[in-house]
């Protein structure tokens, strides 16, 4: 069942949900509002049945020309930019998306109809049920890419990247797996390889600077790492490797 708001109620056994920010911004034009009528629901990911830890993720793309030989994940993936430029370069791999906020999922539809996507989940509610419903090791790659970095003190505890967290992420991800992390914001960037260099489950993989100062080359770039560089900041890029 739907919830009043559009998002999911997840199974029981399942956390609740916990969002911070907006789930909505400025009114829908026509065409994306029947996008969010007509294609999302043949997209998004339902969890009412899924026991914690049960839901292989290969099963949501059964409907697909082909069985994903990989899946990946990306955590707030804004307006899609990033996230369908890696479904349309990668066919073979499942890509499943987060992202609550309402408009940018809406973006996002647009993109995946012109480009007649059929490789792609997604999921509009808080990212941490989506994690909690996965089966161990399950998911080759992780995306979080300049994600709200919350920067008053007060507000920390509302970063994605956390201990909790990354426990989740850590039993999710199959041995090899990469985390991929990018930021314009120095107090995020110290926030996470502060956590992920503590964690045993992952390993921090640079081994020079252009290994966190520049983008990966497989990874197109963000609308939000290009205002960064607009304004004059270099964002990093860090990539953890699941341990095992």
């Amino acid at each position: 069942m739907n919830g009043a708001d559009g998002g999911l109620r997840p199974a029981r056994g399942v956390r609740q949900r916990v969002l911070h920010g907006r789930r909505k911004g400025r009114p829908l034009r026509k065409q994306r509002q029947k996008l969010l009528e007509e294609l999302l629901p043949r997209l998004r990911i339902d969890l009412m049945e899924a026991a914690p830890g049960s839901l292989d993720p290969g099963s949501l793309f059964t409907a697909t020309p082909s069985v994903p030989r990989e899946i990946w994940l990306e955590v707030g993936f804004g307006g899609g930019e990033h996230f369908c430029a890696q479904a349309e370069t990668h066919p073979d791999i499942g890509l499943i998306g987060c992202e609550p906020f309402i408009n940018g999922v809406a973006a996002a539809l647009k993109r995946i109809a012109v480009s007649q996507l059929t490789n792609v989940r997604l999921f509009t509610d808080d990212a941490h049920i989506l994690i909690d419903a996965l089966k161990e090791a399950s998911l080759t790659r992780v995306f979080l890419l300049f994600p709200d970095p919350w920067p008053k003190a007060r507000h920390a505890k509302r970063r994605f990247i956390s201990g909790p967290t990354l426990d989740g992420l850590a039993r999710v991800m199959a041995p090899g797996a990469l985390l991929h992390v990018a930021s314009d914001d120095a107090g995020m960037i110290r926030w996470a390889l502060s956590a992920g260099l503590a964690h045993p489950g992952f390993d921090w993989i640079a081994e020079r600077a252009a290994d966190w100062r520049d983008r990966p080359s497989d990874q197109p770039p963000t609308r939000y790492e290009e205002k960064a560089r607009g304004r004059g900041i270099c964002p990093v890029f860090l990539a953890f490797r699941r341990r095992g």
